[in-house]
This record gives C-alpha cells, sequence and structure tokens, in this order.
C-alpha cells in the first residue's frame, strides 16, 4: 500500500494539473505536444517504475496523446479522455498483463492501447492494417478479451476469474463497465452468477452519466478508503466468524445492520444485494483516491467480488468534450482540436439514416400510431430527428436490444405501428426475442436495420454481415432491402401498411446516390421485385445498394455484346419467383448479388431454382455474397473491392460463366 508520507507528496492540485485547454494542445500538424514522462513508458512495467506523485503528469500527457493521436485518425474520444486516470491507475497498481483488465465495448481504450506498447502505432487507429478501435485478442496479450459490443465484460470477466480458481492461480481480474453498458441484462445477469460465488473478482463502474452517485468529495474518498482497507475487511471478516457463532436471527440481524450501516454512508446497497463488497463512489479524476483503493482491494485477503464505483466525466480535461451535448464522443479524421471541426469531405447527398428518420416521419404525420424505438443510438439511427418532431412517440431504451425488441412486441399487440431501429450488428443480440416473441407470433414489428453490409473504420465487429441469413431461415417475416434511397423511403412506407406481419428493412451506412426523393414513400406491392433495365443474356438479380454497381456492370457488359438484365429484387422474402422464372428462362447466366453472407437472399435463389428443376436445362447461375472471413477496417469502397463486390467483379464472373478466362481476368484487373 502506499505509504501516508507518500501520499502526502500528491500534488493537491491533480485534477487541475490534467485538465488542458483545446489551446494548449499541438496537432501533429503543429507539433506533437511534448510528453516527457510518457516517452519513457512502452509497457505498464515502465509505468510502474515511477513514483506516485509522477503519475499526474503522466495522466495529463497520456491525455494529451490521445487527443492528438484522434485528432489524425478520428474515433472515439470522449470517452477515452474520460478513463485516462483510471487507466494509469490500474496499470500502476496491477501486474497486467498477469493480472487481466477487460475492458467492456472498447470506445475508451485508446489510452489503454498506448500504454501497452502500441503508441507507435496509434495514428494507424481505424485504418486498414492499423490498430482495431476496439480491444483484440489478436492484437496485444494486454487485450485479453475482443470487446465492441457492450456489456459482456463481467461475464467475460468471471470466467477468467473461475478458470484461474481451476488453475490455482492468484492474478487479478478486472472488469471495468461504463453506466450505459451496465444497463444492458447481460451485465446485471453476470453480476448475479458472480455475486453468488467466492471467485475474486473486481468489477469497476465508470459511471459518468446516470447520476446515481452521491457526492464524492473527500468524506466519501476516506470512507471508500477506510471500508476498502484489508483493516476493515478483517475485522469484518472477524465479526461475521463471531456472528456465526450466534442463533441465525441474530446473525441475520447484525449481518443486516452492518450491511445497511455501510450503505448509508456509501450507497451501493442494490450491489451488495446481489453479492458484491460495494466500495465508492471514488472521483476517478483523482490519482490520490483511485490508486490508494485499488492498491487495498489487490491486496485483500478475503477475496470475493468486490465493486468498485468510480465517478468520472467524459471528455474530461478537453474542454471541448465535457462542454459538448454528446461529449464529442466520435470525430473524424483530421480533426481539429482547436477548432474541434472536422475536414469532412463534401456530402452531396444525404445519409441512409438520414433519409430513413425523415421518411418515417412522414408515415407519422399521417398515422398516430407509428413510433420509434432505438437501443442507446437516438442520433446514430437518426431518431434523434424523428425525436425533435415526436419526442412523446420516440423511446430510448438504452442498451438493451433485447427489450426494445419485445417491448416492441408489446405495443404491436394493442394495436401500435412499432419502429425499432438498431444497427444489423447489433440486431444479432436480440435474436432470441425476434424469433420468439415477433416472428413466432406473427406480429407487426417493423426491424429498421441501419449499417447493414460493410461499414468502414468499425471493421468486423460493427459490419451487418449476417441479417439476410439469420433472418432469412424464419417464417412469418417480410424483408426488404433498398437498392437506393427512394427505394428506402418506398420501404419505409411500406413497413408502415403492413399489419400482419413483421417486416424488415436493411439499409446501408453512407449516402445515397443523389436521386430526387419524393414527397413521401409509396407502398410496394409485397414480394415483388422491379426490372431497371432489360437485356437477353445475362440477368443481374441484385438485393440491396450494389444497385449502382451493377449498373456499371451491365454498361461494360453490353460493350462487349453481351445483353444484360437488371433486375432490382427489392424482397429478400417473399422472393418474386415469376420474375426470376422469367428471368432464368430467358437467359444464358444469372447472377445474384447482395451485401450479406452466405445463406442469404443468393442461396434462397439457387434453391428454388435447384427444387424446381430450373437448373437442369444448362442454366448458369453465379451468386455473389460476402466472402466467408471476418473483414478488418478499411474504408467502404475498399472493403467491398476486397469482398469482390464492385462493377469490375461482376463483369468478370459473368464473362467467367460464359468460358471467357482472359477476358474475365483482364476485368479484375481493372482498377476499382
Amino acid at each position: 500500500m502506499t505509504s501516508p508520507a507518500k501520499l502526502a507528496n500528491y500534488d493537491k492540485n491533480i485534477i487541475q494539473e490534467c485538465e488542458i485547454e483545446a489551446s494548449d494542445v499541438k496537432t501533429t500538424g503543429l507539433g506533437k505536444p511534448l510528453t516527457p514522462l510518457l516517452d519513457q513508458i512502452k509497457y505498464p512495467e515502465d509505468l510502474r517504475k515511477l513514483e506516485p506523485e509522477q503519475l499526474g503528469q503522466v495522466a495529463n500527457e497520456l491525455r494529451a496523446e490521445t487527443v492528438d493521436a484522434v485528432s489524425v485518425t478520428g474515433g472515439h474520444l470522449g470517452a477515452g479522455l474520460g478513463v485516462v486516470e483510471l487507466t494509469v491507475a490500474l496499470h500502476y497498481v496491477f501486474n497486467t498483463p498477469e493480472d487481466i483488465v477487460i475492458w467492456d465495448v472498447g470506445h475508451q481504450a485508446y489510452p489503454h492501447k498506448i500504454l501497452t506498447g502500441r503508441r507507435d502505432r496509434i495514428r494507424t487507429l481505424r485504418q486498414a492494417g492499423g490498430l482495431s478501435g476496439f480491444t483484440k485478442r489478436s492484437e496485444s496479450e494486454y487485450d485479453p478479451f475482443g470487446a465492441a459490443h457492450s456489456s459482456t465484460s463481467i461475464s467475460a470477466a468471471f470466467g477468467f476469474a473461475v478458470g484461474r480458481d481451476f488453475k490455482r492461480k492468484k492474478n487479478n481480474v478486472i472488469a471495468v463497465i461504463g453506466d450505459g453498458s451496465i444497463s444492458a441484462g447481460m451485465a446485471y445477469e453476470a453480476l448475479n452468477n458472480a455475486g453468488a460465488s467466492d471467485s475474486r473478482l473486481v468489477v469497476i463502474l465508470n459511471d459518468n452519466d446516470m447520476s446515481i452517485a452521491p457526492p464524492t468529495g473527500a468524506m466519501s474518498s476516506y470512507l471508500s478508503r477506510i471500508v476498502s482497507s484489508k483493516e476493515y475487511r478483517n475485522l469484518r471478516h472477524i465479526a461475521k466468524e463471531f456472528a456465526n457463532l450466534f442463533p441465525r436471527p441474530l446473525r441475520e440481524a447484525a449481518r443486516k445492520a452492518e450491511h445497511y450501516a455501510r450503505g448509508m454512508v456509501t450507497g451501493g446497497t442494490m450491489f451488495e444485494e446481489l453479492g458484491f463488497y460495494y466500495v465508492g463512489p471514488i472521483d476517478g479524476h483523482n490519482l490520490e483516491h483511485l490508486v490508494p483503493v485499488l492498491e487495498n482491494v489487490r491486496d485483500d485477503p478475503q477475496g470475493g467480488p468486490v465493486f468498485i464505483h468510480v465517478v468520472t466525466q467524459k471528455g474530461h480535461g478537453y474542454a471541448p468534450a465535457e462542454e459538448s451535448a454528446d461529449k464529442l464522443h466520435a470525430v473524424q479524421p483530421k480533426f481539429n482540436v482547436i477548432t474541434t471541426s472536422s475536414e469532412k469531405p463534401k456530402k452531396s447527398n444525404p445519409t441512409y439514416t438520414k433519409i430513413f428518420a425523415e421518411a418515417l416521419i412522414k408515415e407519422a404525420e399521417h398515422d398516430n400510431r407509428v413510433l420509434a424505438i432505438t437501443g442507446a443510438m437516438p442520433s446514430g439511427t437518426g431518431l434523434d430527428i424523428f425525436g425533435k418532431k415526436f419526442p412523446e412517440r420516440t423511446f430510448d431504451v438504452g442498451i438493451a436490444e433485447q427489450h426494445a425488441v419485445t417491448f416492441a412486441a408489446g405495443l404491436a399487440c394493442e394495436g401500435f405501428k412499432p419502429f425499432c431501429a438498431i444497427y444489423s450488428t447489433f440486431m444479432q443480440r436480440a435474436y432470441d426475442q425476434v424469433v420468439h416473441d415477433v416472428v413466432l407470433q406473427k406480429l407487426p414489428v417493423r426491424l429498421m436495420m441501419d449499417r447493414a453490409g460493410l461499414v468502414g473504420a468499425d471493421g468486423s465487429t460493427h459490419a451487418g454481415s449476417f441479417d439476410l441469413a439469420y433472418l432469412g431461415c424464419l417464417p412469418n417475416i417480410i424483408i426488404m432491402a433498398a437498392g437506393d434511397e427512394v427505394e428506402l423511403m418506398h420501404m419505409v412506407a411500406t413497413a408502415a401498411a403492413i399489419d400482419d406481419l413483421p417486416s424488415a428493412v436493411r439499409y446501408p451506412r453512407g449516402e445515397g446516390v443523389g436521386l430526387t426523393l419524393p414527397e413521401r414513400g409509396q407502398v410496394l406491392a409485397i414480394g415483388k421485385g422491379r426490372v431497371v433495365k432489360e437485356g437477353s443474356k445475362v440477368a443481374i438479380l441484385n438485393l440491396g445498394t450494389r444497385l449502382a454497381e451493377c449498373r456499371k456492370a451491365a454498361e461494360d457488359l453490353d460493350a462487349r455484346g453481351l445483353s444484360t438484365t437488371i433486375a432490382d429484387m427489392r424482397f429478400a422474402k417473399p422472393l418474386d419467383m415469376d420474375l426470376i422464372r422469367r428471368l432464368a428462362n430467358s437467359h444464358e447466366v444469372l447472377i445474384t448479388i447482395e451485401e450479406g453472407s452466405i445463406g442469404g437472399f443468393g442461396s434462397h435463389v439457387v434453391h428454388h431454382l435447384a427444387s424446381e428443376g430450373m437448373m437442369d436445362n444448362g442454366l448458369k447461375i453465379r451468386p455473389m455474397c460476402l466472402p466467408d472471413i471476418f473483414q478488418d477496417q478499411d474504408n467502404q469502397v475498399k472493403q467491398y473491392d476486397q469482398a469482390g463486390l464492385n462493377a469490375r467483379h461482376i463483369v468478370a464472373k459473368a464473362l467467367e460463366a460464359f468460358g471467357m478466362q482472359n477476358e474475365a481476368v483482364a476485368a479484375l484487373a481493372v482498377s476499382a
């Protein structure tokens, strides 16, 4: 434990010293910030060689380095700035990587990466071939568990802790979870399970928004240090052993008296009820508070699960991030730390997300039964726009996708028209609810799946690759995929009109192609596609926003004498089999293309054609979908090129089907 003498030497104004104004931080264009102590640290073992009174300067330099790095690469800024001191304290007190620290989600892990041997690559963050924006097992031994979806840290940490116990090891296991992530049911399932065990586990709640904490001043810090100390917990242990000699009613009365007495002065009764020893709240930006408490917990002889409540400020130490409404949660590359502006590429077209939101507003204006639900992603899904217009009809349920879907099912039972807007990758978390609570009961819940397909810098953890496969195998669901922004408007209107079955609409991250938008979407005929170009030799069956690439490919094929039809199928389920049969009977080659994994649209087309014997007459069918891999981060154009789903790949696939191998190779050689 840190001695009182050393504690006395801590800088009394450590929080103020760690704060940096925008004008104090030099961007890479103006010269990197000076970081003399951080320059001495490559791994946490170097950090642990420093004196406690030097940690404030390390935190200051680490914060400046984080801001500077993110100003180059873009990424999640506010979350990392909020845990700089906590990151320093954890790696200073605990013997990482032998002691295991698991960060929930990973948005806040940039300072952690800088301290764990990756500072020299931090400016490759979220770039092709660079560092992941999240923790990743294959990247570093200091990332024991990969995290990009929230609320998994406590479950994983408990698994590590039980595994350690089986091996009779003595290392510490620490889970760091945010106040948003702990709202998810999985976190409480893990707390309930871990709290009922004697396994040594530390859970740290990074509380920066919930306002569940009483004041965190000197008295709170003093009490936290006392109740986390070896002396107090030894005394508590002795008292419990002594109380065991009493009859059961007296034993329970003594336990409750100690429990509630401590709860009155420290809070955390709920976590105590779940079986954790609660410590806190602690000022998460004061190393003078953090380090002694973490040392007490590290050195605790009693073991068992401990819950440490740390109060932080998202974006702390960087004034623009502290003051902005969204705490500069994420910023674009080439972010100017002085002006807080980014050199964004000029957008000539609205995004699919915005188009969805505005189309939903149109439907809500005509039908007061239209409601919108999101899981802690109002701006990401565009429902912040809807919410400004219809605040009473907008529901943000927090990071709780399972609840969101079943909540929508309940609303549908009452005759409302719920639109549940969740990223495709996050809808995976609610799959059982989609199957059991919605589809099985044929409830008209509208699943609006943003970020379908590949998503760029967020990489494989956030790609919407699998929804066509995991929804397409279900009975009683209508699945649509927009070919362009106008089609998305039509599909929102169509979903609003469907009142007897569940429906899903998938659309990508990014901008539309620049079409003139109608005032309001039109209701489409269910299960019917559209032919956007007629030909005679090659038929391209498109589902989703590869439609623009299909048009380019058709021009190339036409120029080669291979007359090409393009059908925008609109529906993955039900399939327009009348259109598919007609094209299969009148063309030599049929190509399906989709922005999803194997097992989706193309698989269904092939299945039906094979079942009807339509492949027995020499029809050459070539499905095109995402490759059977998890694709790493890159920009979206390059990702689709790597996936083989751009125009030149479609051309090559058609040429190969006709046996024109040399021409196919030449087509692929053309620059994307």
